[in-house]
C-alpha cells in the first residue's frame, strides 16, 4: 500500500503554477450599491472573474462555458484543487488583502461554518437567482453570505472487468477477494473524509473500518484520484467514490450504486471581501444557482435546484455534518487512528 503522494505533489504544483499564472491583482472597481442591472453592468466593465473550487473539473469547464455564454462580457477563469489546497490561500489573500480569486467553493464542513459564524472571508450575496422559488433561500444560505451550490453523494464503485458481479451493498466489499484492490480517501487535512470514514461505522458496521483496512486498500488522495484509478483498472472497488455518471457516459468498464444510507456532503460558494472584481463575483454568484449555472454542475452530483438534468440527488436534502464532532483536536486524533490502521 502506498499513498499516491506524487499524485498530490504534482496536483499541488498544479495549482501554484495556475495561480502564479493568473497573478493577484488589486482590486480594480468597488461594489455596486445600486440595482442588480447596475451590477451587471459594473461586472462588464471588469471584465473577468476568478475561481477556486474543489468540485469536479469537467463540471467546472461546463460551467466556464455557460457562464461565458451568458455573459459574453466577462471571463471566467477558475483554479481547481482540494480543500486542503485552497482553503489556507484563501485565508492568505483575506488577511493580506492581495485577493486573485473571487469566489470561493468548498465542501470543508468546519471551514464553512467557521466562515459564515465570523463573516470574515465574505460579502453579503446580492443577485436575483437567490430568491427564486426552487432554490429554497432559508435552506440554502448561511447568515447571507455563504450560499449552497451543490452536493457529493458518495457510491459504492466498481470496476466492472476486475468485477463483473459488482455490488450492492458495503458488506460486499469485505471479502478476501478484493485484498488490496480496493481504493480509499486518506482523509489527512479533510474533515469531511473524516465524517465519511465516521459515518461508515455508524451507518454500515460497527468494525466497517477495521475490516476494511485489513484488507489492505490502497490509497489516494482524494475521490478523484479513487474514480480514475477504477477507470484504469488500478483497483477493482471502492466505498467512496462520487456516482460514475460521467465515466459511464465516456464508455468507461465502471459500475456505482448508493448505498443505503449514502454518506454526503454540500458544497458551499461565497463571495470573497478580499475579491479583485467585486461585481462580477456577484454575477458569478448569483449564475451559480441559476438553472444554467446548476445544470453545468450537476452531473454525477446533487443539484440545488429541482429537475437537474444529470443531477443524483437535492443538495439541499444533504446537511452539513455536525461541526462540534470535528474539532481540530478530535480530526487530529482520528486521523492519527486512521494512520494507524489503514497506513501500518
Amino acid at each position: 500500500m502506498r499513498v499516491r503522494t506524487a499524485v498530490a505533489t504534482v496536483v499541488a504544483a498544479a495549482l501554484v503554477v495556475a495561480i502564479a499564472a493568473c497573478g493577484s491583482s488589486p482590486a480594480s472597481s468597488g461594489p455596486v450599491d445600486g440595482d442588480w442591472a447596475e451590477v451587471v453592468a459594473a461586472a462588464e466593465a471588469e471584465g473577468s472573474v476568478f475561481l477556486y473550487s474543489t468540485q469536479h473539473p469537467d463540471n467546472l469547464a461546463r460551467l466556464k462555458t455557460a457562464f461565458e455564454d451568458e455573459y459574453p462580457g466577462i471571463t471566467l477563469e477558475f483554479v481547481r484543487g482540494t480543500d486542503v489546497e485552497i482553503n489556507p490561500r484563501v485565508e492568505t489573500e483575506n488577511r493580506t488583502g492581495k485577493g486573485t480569486a473571487d469566489v470561493h467553493m468548498t465542501s470543508d464542513p468546519a471551514w464553512i461554518t467557521t466562515a459564515a459564524e465570523s463573516g470574515r472571508y465574505s460579502t453579503p450575496i446580492v443577485g436575483p437567482a437567490f430568491d427564486t422559488a426552487g432554490y429554497e433561500r432559508d435552506r440554502s444560505v448561511l447568515d447571507d453570505r455563504l450560499f449552497l451550490v451543490s452536493a457529493a453523494v458518495f457510491a459504492l464503485g466498481w470496476n466492472t472487468s476486475a468485477l463483473p458481479g459488482g455490488l450492492q451493498t458495503p458488506g460486499d466489499l469485505l471479502t478476501e477477494s478484493l485484498r488490496g484492490k480496493i481504493g480509499v480517501v486518506n482523509p489527512a487535512g479533510f474533515a469531511a473524509v473524516v465524517d465519511e470514514y465516521r459515518f461508515f461505522d455508524e451507518n454500515w458496521s460497527p468494525d466497517f473500518n477495521r475490516r476494511l483496512a485489513a484488507l489492505r486498500p490502497r490509497v489516494y488522495p482524494s475521490a478523484l484520484g479513487v474514480a480514475q484509478a477504477l477507470n484504469s483498472g488500478e483497483i477493482a472497488a471502492t466505498p467512496m467514490v462520487q456516482p460514475l455518471v460521467r465515466e459511464q457516459g465516456a464508455g468507461a468498464p465502471v459500475g456505482w450504486v448508493l448505498p443505503q444510507p449514502a454518506w454526503g456532503t454540500p458544497w458551499y460558494s461565497h463571495v470573497l471581501t478580499s475579491a479583485p472584481h467585486p461585481n462580477a463575483a456577484q454575477v458569478l454568484a448569483d449564475f451559480l444557482v441559476t438553472e444554467k449555472g446548476q445544470t453545468a454542475l450537476s452531473a454525477g452530483y446533487g443539484s440545488a435546484l429541482p429537475d437537474i438534468p444529470g443531477a443524483v440527488a437535492r443538495a439541499q436534502d444533504i446537511p452539513l455534518p455536525d461541526t462540534s464532532t470535528l474539532t481540530a483536536d478530535s480530526v487530529s486524533r482520528f486521523q492519527q487512528e486512521w494512520r494507524e490502521r489503514f497506513m501500518p
